[in-house]
């Protein structure tokens, strides 16, 4: 008579181990891309001045260079979303990364504003390419009940990234005799461990079970996954996924139309404030990278609060409040053209703050939303309109603080945080706790 000691057997134990190893690989790799976008993004606000002087550009072209990798990635999300729904999210994983590892290091070698202009170009459409792929395949491996933390964690790189390069490019810049090139080719080694740090990885399971390959899923969900996770799969019929549906019904338009919109608001006034925060702040008497580096140390904070957050009280609950605060913070600075310094950067640190929290959710509505075989084209789609925004506040910014003024460039600002706001109120809906099934059953219904 054998006794039951509840203890778990040696080779159950092992493959535990094993199952969680890879889960935290996994996020390793994944949570890199997103680490990288903000990097790139982060390092060119330290460097602009010595590379606008070396290069004598205008501040169009300066506009324009810190809008190329946003540019490009408006260009690579989709067609990485398509391709990534067609040929599977792996080999899309390894394409992206491999091209921006060595776009990144040609950065090393320009020696001009078209150059720079091109190579910063091909990194953001790696980037895109990551997005439409990276935040899929996340959500299509993820547990359930911390799906949202885990894919907010992916904001909390992007967040952590701009900021990690904004205070490394600062020191570099002001304290070291590095190059303004090696500086912004800094990107290149952290893309080369990632690559590294892909190699081998297993498709996403869901992306298989759609394309009828149930074997090779279940074989996949059996060897890396705990297989209850995966119940939901296992009832869902195989669809061939196409750019039409995204627009298909009118539940499905609703859902697109948040997503990207949603997602285009939220980053536009950010992306242009962050990239040139020096010269937005000084516009208010503030000097200095200290308020440069509090706003993206506010911005992390908020990510990290949503992550938290997120799977205990649920995606709407934080995205309405958030947006309608964005709103209000940038509208007053608009409208509050006397106000002292100190309230002026108070306001700048609470928008910076709220909106890191609604930044995160760009990251999470997408991947619950869209169906398995539109996942990939649908966070393609939404990710390529979000940078049209981002791309068009940071080209502008430039511009409309010398034609406009600080107060109009800001009201402008809050009219777009605004739009954002009257969507989250009226169409953001509530997936916390869902299968992925179960969450993009509105999406068809």
């Amino acid at each position: 008579m054998s006794v039951t000691t509840g203890e778990v057997p040696p080779g159950e134990v092992s493959t535990l181990a094993f199952k969680k190893r890879f889960m935290k690989r996994l996020i390793v790799v994944l949570i890199g891309g997103m680490l990288l976008d903000g990097y790139i993004l982060g390092i060119v606000g330290p460097v602009n001045e010595t590379m606008t002087a070396d290069l004598a550009i205008t501040p169009a072209v300066e506009g324009l260079i810190a809008a190329a990798a946003l540019i490009g990635i408006g260009v690579g999300s989709p067609i990485g979303g398509w391709a990534g729904d067609k040929w599977g999210r792996k080999p899309l994983f390894m394409v992206d990364i491999a091209l921006f590892s060595v776009a990144s290091a040609m950065q090393f070698f320009v020696h001009s504003a078209a150059l720079l202009l091109v190579v910063r170009l091909l990194m953001g459409i790696a980037i895109g390419m990551e997005y439409s792929v990276g935040w899929p395949m996340l959500a299509e491996f993820a547990p359930v009940r911390i799906r949202g933390a885990l894919l907010a964690a992916t904001n909390i790189a992007w967040y952590g990234g701009f900021l990690l390069a904004y205070i490394l490019g600062t020191i570099w810049i002001t304290q070291t005799h590095l190059s303004w090139k090696f500086i912004l080719g800094t990107s290149t080694f952290l893309a080369v461990a990632l690559l590294l740090g892909r190699l081998g990885m297993p498709e996403s399971p869901r992306w298989l079970w759609n394309q009828g390959r149930k074997d090779e899923a279940i074989a996949i969900v059996n060897k890396y996954m705990d297989p209850p996770e995966f119940s939901d799969m296992e009832h869902s019929e195989v669809r061939k996924g196409t750019f039409s549906q995204l627009f298909a019904t009118k539940q499905a338009r609703r859902a697109t139309v948040f997503v990207s919109g949603f997602w285009f608001c939220v980053v536009a006034p950010y992306f242009a404030i962050a990239t040139f925060a020096v010269t937005v702040l000084k516009q208010y008497g503030m000097d200095g990278p200290a308020g440069s580096i509090g706003l993206s140390a506010l911005a992390l904070a908020g990510v990290i609060t949503c992550a938290y957050l997120v799977d205990k009280v649920g995606r709407r609950t934080l995205a309405v409040p958030s947006s309608w605060l964005a709103f209000i913070m940038l509208a007053l600075i608009g409208f509050w053209t006397g106000a002292p310094a100190m309230i002026v950067l108070v306001l700048f640190f609470g928008y910076s703050f709220v909106n890191g929290v609604g930044g995160t959710l760009t990251g999470i509505f997408p991947g619950e939303m869209f169906p398995t075989e539109i996942r990939g084209v649908g966070t393609g789609f939404a990710a390529a309109i979000s940078r049209v925004g981002a791309a068009a506040g940071t080209f502008l910014l430039p511009i409309a603080m010398v034609s406009l003024g600080a107060s109009v460039s800001m009201l402008i600002a809050a009219g777009v945080a605004l739009v954002g706001a009257l969507l989250a109120q009226f169409l953001a809906p509530e997936t916390k706790g869902l299968s992925l099934a179960e969450a993009a059953k509105n999406f068809s219904h």
